[in-house]
């Protein structure tokens, strides 16, 4: 397709796509001739993957190109390849990396979280993993503030986690090409991550009605029905 196809099917502007190909962020078309190139369905999915990391997940454009790099860098293995996007997506500030008793006691409890359901590969990668080094920081800050969070609590939460990613590598699994398959899977962090908080709160609230019921109570302590 034309340039102004591609712009059509994708509803980027002309000038955005133009502006993707000068940061890298899109690889070039084929050229036809010395002032035409062509597009194929490859440079659409880049394109909603560039779209997806850059306006939803708000990276910037320096990021993205790294963890496009990572896409395409076909000498890894599809495990490090995917492992390598995901470690590179930026991820919330989960406070300061302190060396204090709580820091060394998230650590103490992550790890044994890791043993009780089995992750060794990631046990064995510890700190080097960003997100093992983010997990630590979450569970410091929660002790600091005096929450419960040991590897008791996490457990639950790590097993029905384990059946997410199951999930989500079934799904990266229905394309045929590993760079394909390292794209859904960097495009799934970024867009789906929100879908599944979002359904994680909509459980609460299903469970909470479930337990509780609607029924309000007034200042005297008894339930008042709601409303008509």
């Amino acid at each position: 397709m034309r340039l102004s196809e591609l712009s059509e099917e994708s509803g980027v502007s002309t000038a955005t796509i133009k502006y993707y190909l000068r940061e890298g962020l899109l690889p070039p078309g084929n050229r036809v001739h010395a002032t035409r190139a062509s597009y194929d369905a490859s440079h659409l999915r880049r394109l909603r993957l560039v779209r997806a990391l850059i306006q939803v997940g708000k990276i910037p454009v320096a990021t993205a190109r790294e963890i496009l790099a990572t896409v395409d860098d076909d000498s890894l293995g599809l495990t490090m390849r995917l492992g390598a996007a995901l470690w590179a997506l930026p991820r919330p500030p989960a406070g300061p990396a302190e060396e204090d008793d709580a820091a060394r006691e998230a650590a103490a409890e992550v790890d044994r979280m890791l043993t009780e359901v089995g992750w060794e590969r990631v046990r064995e990668l510890g700190s080097l993993s960003p997100v093992h080094r983010s997990l630590v920081a979450s569970v410091a800050t929660l002790r600091r503030l005096g929450h419960v969070c040991d590897a008791t609590e996490l457990v639950p939460y790590a097993r029905q986690m384990a059946e997410v990613a199951a999930h989500d590598l079934d799904l990266m699994e229905r394309y045929p090409r590993e760079v394909e398959q390292v794209e859904s899977a960097v495009a799934a962090a970024v867009l789906y991550e929100p879908v599944l908080l979002d359904l994680h709160r909509l459980a609460q609230e299903e469970e909470s009605q479930r337990r509780y019921g609607l029924a309000a109570r007034d200042g005297g302590g008894a339930e008042a029905e709601p409303a008509p």
